[in-house]
């Protein structure tokens, strides 16, 4: 027993949230003294995996040390000839996306792409309430019919059995580019370009979490190349491929794909041409955002890609790529007046559905998996507010807006790490539970016969309760560093920095800092709780928790922390609002020092 609770920092076993407290890759208690910025970065970078011979490589990461031969993937090289034969014959050639951020920046990339190589593409997005989810039989056939000799869809197909079926009986070529999970049987195509390809070697197969917008970007690295051997650029510029990197990070990032080994070059690379504005839409949306200094990661997840995302939720699920493509400024910025604007309407949309959900979840404290429904939801907002109750209650969620036209719902999930949610829904739909459904383990989404609610939802708690549990079981608050108060200071967060672009898969630094007292404890905006704690070392800095109030985390520091010493725990961040910077924490977790 004694040596379990050496194991834990600082003795915290279950903290204010129910986590163990654990160092991510060893201690690294600085109160009493402090290391190098250089030492910092580098146990950062070991404690995400990176070798310790390979911390340059991992320092600055870049596409020559991190892309691969993009032939390694199956259908590749087919895919690149069959593009390069249509632009050589100047071919109608579509883009059939989705209407999510992933889906915009993807087929933005690929008609920016193929217009420096003489060829106008068209683009198809799907409307999210009238055709739902990933292409149609219907409107691939209606493409053909309209001159289209080939479509290249992207982030969507992998599962389109039917639709992609109805395409080649009709005649038209159709390339998927895809990255979501892939059945043994594969649709019919002329090429599939899915690293998640369950017939994919090793070396391909370890790229399985690139966005699709990724796996775009190597389609056109392979274009680019075929090309080059049929002597296409003997009298014409090579397009340099690496400006297109800002629409790469940007759909890497909102679609919350994994920031390691080749996503982590992405952002990297993708945030400096971002920093250029070269690209007319994006520096509208930069302008839209107000936005006036170099991105940072954050952006792209929380001010970019919301307002991408918001075309496809409530509004025209074509402004995103209208935006990433248009060549008119004045057009550009006409569109990011109308995304900023929808995504204010979103906002509104959201809490309204998020407040009826959440008064579901009082009679489902037992399951494992919340599957909350309601008629009148709006079918773009639920896979937000699935995130947010999954936040809130920390199991995988379900949210599904039912439609008492059709008899059916469409469902949005999120998961937590070690429960495999997309993999669930894909054997519901197997075993006959769903119309449709599919996903990847942290995303799904479904269609459902409203009348089979009940069912599904007893299928799915069934399935899944013991893999919950164990992730439960397993609850832990890793942490990076330990400082006193006046340690929280901006030179080491500008230090904590280096070791970026974080985000899944290579997570921002947990920083501890105390013991402290609570010198101010109060509710900020709506529901966010705001503290000022000082040190014994005499020194004082402000956290804020946010959306904590009704947590028990957020009800104990309001109410139950009256002279009592704590540790917090969180994101170290820099507060630039006044005369100079300050260190601020972002809180996560806190527990009881004494």
């Amino acid at each position: 027993m004694a040596s379990q609770a050496l194991s834990h920092v600082y003795g915290v076993s279950r903290s204010l949230t129910g986590r163990a407290w654990r160092w991510r890759g060893g201690n690294m208690d600085l109160s009493a003294g402090a290391a190098s910025g250089r030492d910092i970065v580098d146990r950062l970078m070991m404690a995400r995996g990176a070798p310790v011979d390979d911390l340059e490589r991992h320092r600055n990461p870049t596409l020559r040390n991190f892309l691969p031969d993009p032939s390694i993937f199956r259908d590749m090289e087919t895919a690149a000839d069959r593009l390069a034969q249509a632009v050589l014959a100047q071919e109608k050639v579509t883009i059939y996306g989705d209407y999510d951020v992933d889906g915009a920046t993807s087929s933005a990339l690929l008609i920016r792409l193929l217009r420096e190589l003489g060829l106008e593409a068209d683009y198809y997005i799907p409307d999210r309430l009238l055709e739902g989810y990933g292409p149609s039989g219907e409107a691939l056939v209606r493409l053909g019919n309209q001159g289209s000799s080939l479509v290249v869809t992207v982030d969507c197909g992998a599962m389109a059995h039917d639709a992609l079926a109805m395409a080649h009986d009709a005649g038209v070529d159709v390339i998927v580019v895809d990255h979501h999970k892939c059945s043994a049987e594969l649709p019919k195509t002329v090429a599939l370009v899915n690293p998640n390809r369950l017939d994919e070697a090793d070396d391909a197969a370890s790229h399985g979490h690139l966005a699709a917008v990724g796996v775009a970007f190597l389609l056109g690295v392979a274009l680019v190349r075929t090309l080059r051997q049929r002597s296409f650029f003997a009298d014409r510029a090579e397009p340099n491929v690496l400006s297109l990197l800002d629409l790469v990070a940007l759909g890497t990032v909102a679609d919350v794909a994994a920031l390691h080994g080749l996503n982590r070059a992405f952002v990297a690379q993708g945030l400096k041409v971002m920093a250029k504005r070269e690209n007319i839409g994006m520096a509208a949306l930069f302008d839209a955002s107000r936005l006036k200094r170099a991105p940072v990661c954050s952006d792209l997840g929380f001010a970019l890609g919301p307002r991408i995302n918001a075309g496809g939720r409530v509004g025209e699920s074509t402004l995103g790529v209208r935006l990433l493509t248009t060549q008119c400024v004045e057009e550009a910025r006409e569109i990011a007046a109308q995304l900023s604007a929808l995504n204010d309407e979103r906002r509104a949309v959201e809490a309204a559905v998020q407040e009826e959900a959440e008064a579901q979840l009082a009679g489902q404290h037992n399951r494992a998996v919340h599957v909350l429904a309601g008629r009148g939801w709006h079918p773009g907002v639920i896979g937000i507010v699935a995130g947010r109750i999954k936040e809130k209650t920390g199991k995988p969620s379900l949210v599904i807006a039912l439609d008492d036209e059709s008899g059916q719902g469409k469902g949005s999930g999120r998961s937590i790490s070690g429960v495999d949610l997309g993999a669930a829904i894909i054997q519901a739909k197997d075993e006959g539970l769903l119309v449709a459904g599919g996903g990847h383990a942290m995303a799904a989404g479904l269609t459902i016969d409203a009348a089979r609610l009940d069912e599904f939802a007893e299928w799915i708690d069934s399935l899944l309760q013991g893999r919950v549990a164990h992730a439960f079981a397993d609850r832990e608050m890793l942490l990076d560093i330990a400082v006193a108060p006046g340690g929280l200071v901006p030179d080491l967060v500008q230090s904590l920095e280096q070791g970026g672009p974080y985000g899944v898969g290579w997570p921002g630094p947990r920083v501890a800092v105390g013991p402290v007292r609570l010198v101010k404890c109060d509710i900020v905006g709506s529901d966010h709780v705001r503290v000022i704690a000082a040190g014994d070392d005499g020194r004082s800095f402000k956290g804020i928790a946010f959306r904590a109030a009704d947590s028990d985390m957020g009800q104990a520091l309001l109410h139950g922390s009256s002279g009592r010493r704590l540790w917090l725990a969180g994101r170290a961040k820099i507060d630039d609002w006044g005369d100079r910077p300050q260190a601020e924490l972002h809180l996560e977790d806190a527990a009881w020092a004494d």
